[in-house]
């Protein structure tokens, strides 16, 4: 029996990661996409683990070779997608996937997949409470925080093509409501 894909697509900031690592810690079996990226890894990231980290060359190589099932330029040269050797192999195990991806890459998903997959759009309580969030991870510069701002704004105008939206203003409400989602997608 092949596995079944869940996907979360969020503005940067909206609390997606958070979610995602609370479902993977609530005990449903299922197995996490490592997606590609051709950024640098931020703090203990470990190539294989939290992505496969590529360099733009090589991640445009791939590109022309057909090699991703979703890709997206985010910002100029800094590439995120989901190699098609990756899904497949684990599908073909019977194993769930996790996707953690943009929103464009998300909706590409749902789209070969159909009710194989269940998109989720978390989505942020305010524009306000977003800025709040990445000046904290303090992560970004103020120019890149407003770069992430501004494409939230285009991201959200994506939320009603997604299978459900779940606010993410209580973190511990979002989590209850992300895991009874999932729990029932996959039991049916």
């Amino acid at each position: 029996m092949s596995g079944r894909l869940i996907i979360f697509s969020a503005p940067s900031g909206a609390g997606k990661s958070t979610l995602v690592q609370s479902l993977i810690d609530s005990g449903i079996e299922f197995s996490f996409s490592v997606s590609a990226t051709s950024r640098q890894p931020r703090g203990n990231e470990r190539n294989g683990v939290e992505y496969y980290f590529l360099t733009p060359d090589e991640f445009k190589r791939k590109i022309n070779t057909d090699e991703f099932v979703e890709y997206e330029e985010v910002y100029p040269d800094c590439f995120y997608g989901t190699l098609k050797s990756e899904l497949q192999k684990k599908l073909d195990e019977g194993k769930n996937m996790l996707f953690d991806v943009d929103v464009v890459g998300g909706l590409n998903i749902k789209k070969q997949y159909g009710n194989q997959a269940l998109a989720i759009f978390i989505m942020p309580p305010s524009k306000e409470k977003l800025r709040e969030r990445l000046i904290k991870r303090s992560t970004d510069s103020e120019e890149m925080i407003e770069k992430r701002i501004a494409k939230a704004d285009w991201e959200m105008t994506f939320a009603p093509q997604f299978d459900i939206v779940i606010v993410n203003n209580i973190l511990e409400e979002a989590k209850k409501q992300v895991e009874t989602t999932v729990r029932h997608f996959l039991s049916h």
